[in-house]
C-alpha cells in the first residue's frame, strides 16, 4: 500500500499542469512580493503607529524607517536575479504574472505607502496633498506594469524609468529631508518619468554588477543611519542625493543620444542623395 500512494503522489505531481508548477526564479519574485509586503509592515508599526499614539522614540522610526527600505531594496534584489535565473533556467507560464503582481507590491504600494506616511509625520507636509502624490506614484506604476505587459521594446532597453529604480527614487527623495514643496515637485516627477517613453538600458552584464554593488553599498550606508554611526546621516543624504541625481541624469543621456542618433540619420541621407 505505501508504494501505492507513492505512485500515486507520483503521478499526480506529473500530472499537475504546467502553469501550477513553481520555476526558481518564481521563488525569487515571491521574495520580492514578501519583501515588499514587510516593507509595508515596518513603515506602519515602526513610523505610522507610534506616531499616532504619540510616542518619542525616535530611535524606533528611524530603525523601522531603514528597515522598510532594506527590505525594497532587497526586494530590488530578488527581481534582478529572478530575471538572470529565468533566462539562464526554466521559466513557468506564471513568471511574468508574477514578477508584475510582486513588482506592484513592492515597488508601487511600499514606496507610496512610504510617502503616504511621510505626510502624516512629517512637521511641514500636508497629508491629503502627500495622499495624492502617493497615489500618483502608485498609478503610475501600475500603467508602467501594464504598458510593459502589452508593449514590445526593442532589446537591451526600458521605456520609461524601471519600478525598483523609480521606487528607490522617491524613497530617497523623502529621506534627503527637502522643505515639502520640493519634495512632491520631486516625487511627481519620478512618476512621470516612469510612464514616459524615456528609455533607460536593462541591468545587464557589468550593468547590473554595477546595480547589485550599488544596492548592497545603499544598504551599508541606511545601516550606519539607523544605527547612528558617526558620519551616517550624512552618509544616507549623499547616497540618496546620489541616487536622485542618477535619476534626473540617464533621461538626459537617452535624450541627447536620441539627438545624436537623429543627426547620423540625416547625414546618411543627404549623403546618399548626394550619390
Amino acid at each position: 500500500m505505501p508504494e501505492a500512494d507513492e505512485e500515486n503522489d507520483t503521478d499526480g505531481a506529473e500530472d499537475m499542469p504546467l502553469s501550477m508548477r513553481l520555476s526558481i526564479a518564481d521563488t525569487l519574485t515571491l521574495g520580492n512580493a514578501t519583501c515588499g509586503f514587510m516593507a509595508v509592515y515596518f513603515t506602519t508599526t515602526g513610523i505610522l503607529i507610534p506616531h499616532l499614539t504619540g510616542s518619542d522614540e525616535t530611535g524606533m522610526a528611524r530603525h523601522s524607517a531603514a528597515t522598510a527600505v532594506i527590505l525594497m531594496l532587497m526586494a530590488a534584489i530578488f527581481d534582478l536575479f529572478d530575471g538572470l535565473v529565468a533566462r539562464k533556467l526554466r521559466s513557468s507560464p506564471m513568471g511574468a504574472e508574477l514578477d508584475n503582481l510582486s513588482d506592484l507590491i513592492s515597488f508601487g504600494l511600499a514606496p507610496a505607502y512610504f510617502v503616504l506616511v511621510y505626510g502624516m509625520v512629517a512637521d511641514d507636509a500636508h497629508q491629503r496633498v502627500s495622499a495624492l502624490a502617493a497615489i500618483v506614484v502608485l498609478l503610475a506604476v501600475v500603467l508602467r506594469l501594464a504598458r510593459f505587459s502589452c508593449v514590445t521594446l526593442k532589446d537591451g532597453m526600458f521605456q520609461g524609468m524601471p519600478s525598483p529604480f523609480g521606487a528607490l527614487t522617491v524613497v530617497s527623495i523623502v529621506l534627503l529631508e527637502l522643505p515639502f514643496i520640493p519634495t512632491l515637485l520631486a516625487i511627481v516627477g519620478v512618476a512621470w518619468l516612469m510612464v514616459s517613453r524615456v528609455e533607460y538600458p536593462k541591468p545587464r552584464g557589468i550593468l547590473a554588477v554595477a546595480m547589485l554593488g550599488w544596492i548592497v553599498a545603499a544598504m551599508g550606508l541606511l545601516a550606519a543611519w539607523a544605527f547612528d554611526a558617526p558620519g551616517g546621516q550624512l552618509l544616507l543624504q549623499t547616497g540618496c542625493a546620489l541616487q536622485v541625481v542618477l535619476g534626473a541624469v540617464i533621461p538626459l543621456f537617452a535624450t541627447a543620444r536620441r539627438v545624436n542618433t537623429f543627426r547620423d540619420n540625416r547625414r546618411e541621407a543627404r549623403a546618399a542623395q548626394l550619390r
